[in-house]
Formats: C-alpha cells, sequence, structure tokens
C-alpha cells in the first residue's frame, strides 16, 4: 500500500475503546458532581473576575508604567548618552592612537624592519656560509670515526652477549625447568586439589544455609506481603482510582459549567452596566451637551472670540497713533547705492562709480 501524499488528509484516529464502568463509578459520580459544581462556581467567578481586573490593570497601569520605568529610560541613555560618547570616544581614539600609530607604523617601524630585514639577510648568509664551509666537513669526520668506534663496540657487545646467553642457559633455565617439572608442578596439583575440594564443601554449605533463608522468607514475609497487596491495597486502589478519576472529571465537567456560568453573568453585569452607565451617559451627551455646546459656542464663545480680536486691534492701532504723536513717523530705510548706475547714468573710461576713484 503506498503512503499518502502530502496533499492527502490522513485518515481519522479512531478513539480508544473506554473500559466498561461498574456500578460504583456510576454511584458516585452524579453526587460528586453536584458537590463539585457547587463548590467550584463561585471559585470560577472570582477567577474570572480577577483575570479580567488584571488584564484591565496591564493594559491599563502595568504595560505604562512598566515602559516609563524600566523602557525609556533605558532607551534615552542610550541614544542620548551612550551613542554619543562611543561617537566620541571613537573620534578620539582615531585622533589620539589610530593615526599617530599609522604614522609611527609608516616612519618608524617600516625602516626599522627593512633594516633588520637587511641585517638578518646578510647574518642568514654568514651562517649558510659557515654551514657549507665549516660544519659539513666537520660532521662528515665526526660521522666516520663514530662509524667506527659504533663497529668496534658492537663486536665486542656480540662477543659478550654471545657468552652471557650461554651461562644463563645452563646456569639459570635449565636449573629453575628441572625444579619446575619436579618440585613445583606436583605441589600446585595436591594443593589444587585440596583447593577444589574445599570450595565444594563451602558450596554444599551455602546451598543448604541459602535454601533454608529462601524458605523462611518466603513463609514469614512473601506470602503475606502478596496476600496483603492482592486482596487488601489492589482493591482498596481499585476503588480510590475510581473516585479520583470522578472527582477529576466533576473538577474538569464543573470548571467547564462554571466557565459558561461566568461568561453568562459577564455578559448581564456588561448589559446592565451599559444600561445602567453608558447609553445614559451617551444620550445625555448626545441630546444635552452637544447641542448646548452648539448654543454656548454659537452665542457666546464666537461672539466673544470676535469681540477680542476687535478690542486687539483697536488696541494696536491706538498703540500705534499713540507711538506717532510721540516719537514722530518712523524714518523709512535709506535705499543702498548700487555699485552699476542706474538709468542714462552710464560707466564711461572718464568716470568710474568705484569707492576709491569716485569724484
Amino acid at each position: 500500500m503506498d503512503a499518502p501524499t502530502q496533499f492527502e488528509k490522513p485518515p481519522p484516529a479512531r478513539p480508544s475503546p473506554q473500559p466498561p464502568e461498574g456500578c460504583l463509578a456510576v454511584a458516585i459520580r452524579v453526587p460528586v458532581r453536584i458537590v463539585v459544581l457547587v463548590l467550584v462556581v463561585p471559585v470560577r467567578l472570582v477567577w474570572d473576575g480577577l483575570v479580567v481586573s488584571g488584564r484591565f490593570l496591564h493594559r491599563t497601569v502595568l504595560r505604562p508604567v512598566a515602559r516609563a520605568v524600566f523602557v525609556w529610560p533605558w532607551v534615552a541613555l542610550w541614544r542620548y548618552v551612550v551613542v554619543p560618547l562611543a561617537k566620541a570616544l571613537g573620534r578620539l581614539a582615531t585622533v589620539l592612537l589610530l593615526v599617530p600609530l599609522g604614522w609611527l607604523y609608516r616612519y618608524v617601524f617600516t625602516p626599522v624592519g627593512h633594516g633588520l630585514a637587511w641585517v638578518a639577510g646578510r647574518i642568514a648568509a654568514g651562517l649558510v656560509w659557515v654551514y657549507a664551509r665549516v660544519l659539513t666537513p666537520f660532521g662528515h669526520a665526526c660521522a666516520w670515526v663514530l662509524n667506527g668506534v659504533a663497529a668496534g663496540v658492537a663486536w665486542v657487545a656480540g662477543g659478550v652477549s654471545t657468552v652471557l646467553a650461554w651461562l644463563g642457559r645452563y646456569l639459570l633455565v635449565v636449573p629453575a625447568g628441572w625444579l619446575y617439572a619436579w618440585v613445583l608442578a606436583p605441589v600446585g596439583r595436591v594443593i589444587a586439589w585440596c583447593g577444589r575440594g574445599v570450595v565444594w564443601l563451602v558450596k554444599a554449605v551455602g546451598t543448604g544455609i541459602g535454601v533454608v533463608l529462601y524458605w523462611t522468607a518466603r513463609i514469614l514475609l512473601v506470602l503475606p506481603a502478596i496476600g496483603l497487596w492482592r486482596w487488601v491495597l489492589t482493591p482498596v486502589g481499585h476503588v480510590l482510582a475510581v473516585i479520583g478519576r470522578e472527582v477529576w472529571d466533576a473538577l474538569g465537567h464543573a470548571w467547564r459549567i462554571a466557565g459558561h456560568i461566568s461568561l453568562a453573568v459577564g455578559r448581564v453585569l456588561a448589559t446592565l452596566f451599559r444600561w445602567i452607565f453608558v447609553e445614559p451617559v451617551s444620550w445625555v451627551y448626545r441630546t444635552v451637551l452637544t447641542p448646548v455646546g452648539h448654543v454656548v459656542r454659537d452665542l457666546v464663545l464666537r461672539p466673544a472670540a470676535e469681540a477680542a480680536r476687535a478690542v486687539g486691534r483697536v488696541t494696536r492701532q491706538a498703540r500705534a497713533d499713540f507711538r506717532r504723536m510721540v516719537f514722530g513717523e518712523p524714518q523709512m530705510p535709506r535705499p543702498a547705492e548700487l555699485r552699476e548706475p542706474m538709468g542714462d547714468e552710464t560707466r564711461t573710461l572718464g568716470r568710474s562709480t568705484t569707492v576709491l576713484t569716485k569724484d
């Protein structure tokens, strides 16, 4: 069978078969769910109220306060202190460090390096000459002498090693083999046979003691523990598991039902708040405050603004008249003299309009 492609939907998973429920689970389920629902509904109402209050406080108080206290100071510090200080330090480092170092590298280190390289080249050439003309012949001579000495030492060492090998064979190896074959091997066999007998005896005694201890522990500990587990703890555990599962399921059902009840209560409270507060305020704003504001704007504020502008114009005119009466008419600014003559007064060869040659 081919594997499904990525455009084919996989077959829906089959729900696992539920185990059959006993009479104990059915008898416990209804009263437990009723009691849990009565206990969970107030908790769910309080929980939903706290969630709504927390979201409102988070949107209106905590987020702006956190932004104002923790975010904007760091942003301002980064933008207005750290960045300008870093730029200033960068320019200062460029002026005080990079430029002098570049000058030092260009006009000091580079010539000194070239001179050192030239000296090192001359020294290397001298060392190469010494190696080729002096050290190499001397090394060849030393190698010839050492080869001869090594050959002599090898011949002497070969003879000595042969003598030592013959002496070691007949003074150590042969007697040691005879001692092992006629003394140590028989004694070792006897000791091994005795050890096997002792081990067999210890095993037999240990096996008997182990069998006795096993049956004693089985009769006194294992069988009572198995009976306790099978006839007491297992039924009690089954009952407790059924009760716990029903209580957990009841909590889940009660929490979901309490959520629906809390949602209905919230909608009722929101509707009452809209009917009692929002719609009356909106109606008052729409039908009372807006027309009154228009009337006040048209009959009071606009004429008052016109009157204030008229009073301002009259005041400015009176101040200008008083200034003219006391100080006279202000002098008009004289037009600046142009460098080029205007009209028919054109520049000729016999006349100049510059400051130095003007008549």
